[in-house]
């Protein structure tokens, strides 16, 4: 048994720590389409040089899950994935590590991923770049879910047959 077991799936930590806001944004970055991010981040990731502490590469992961969400762990299977890490040295000397990781065997779209994370660590950079590139995106991925939604509850089957008596 790992110690990851005895860490609950479902905690909710406080939604304002600092790595709670990097992980949305590593979402919203590694899910929207890579060509669409890459558009966008260009013209802000020009003129910041990067370092590779891991080049771009690719492997497999083992996705795990719990029994009935709250049992013991099984591997559930394995997937594609593109990972990178980055170093991003600021004007004032400061380094930022930026880590990219997407499902698939994209490697370019894990490394715009990484740079962005590590200009995103930075206060001077981070409002321009959530404005012009993460909150777009995150308003585009949930306007789709919302409409995925929509499609899925237009689509729902009610049994009010079966619904146990209440005495």
């Amino acid at each position: 048994m790992s110690r990851l077991d005895d860490i609950g799936m479902n905690a909710s930590p406080d939604p304002t720590a600092p790595q709670r806001l990097r992980a949305d944004w590593l979402r919203v970055l590694a899910q929207a389409p890579a060509e669409q991010l890459t558009a966008q981040a260009e013209p802000h990731l020009a003129g910041h040089s990067f370092e590779a502490l891991r080049e771009p590469e690719e492997g497999l992961v083992m996705l795990r899950a719990r029994i009935g969400n709250t049992g013991d762990r099984f591997n559930l299977g394995e997937a594609t994935l593109a990972r990178c890490v980055l170093r991003h040295t600021g004007p004032d000397g400061r380094v930022w590590l930026g880590v990219g990781h997407v499902l698939g065997r994209d490697t370019a779209h894990a490394r715009c991923v990484a740079q962005l994370d590590a200009l995103l660590q930075r206060s001077d950079l981070h409002a321009q770049l959530w404005a012009a590139v993460v909150a777009p995106l995150a308003a585009e991925q949930e306007e789709a879910r919302r409409q995925q939604r929509a499609e899925t509850e237009a689509t729902r089957v009610r049994f009010f047959t079966l619904q146990p008596e209440v005495s």
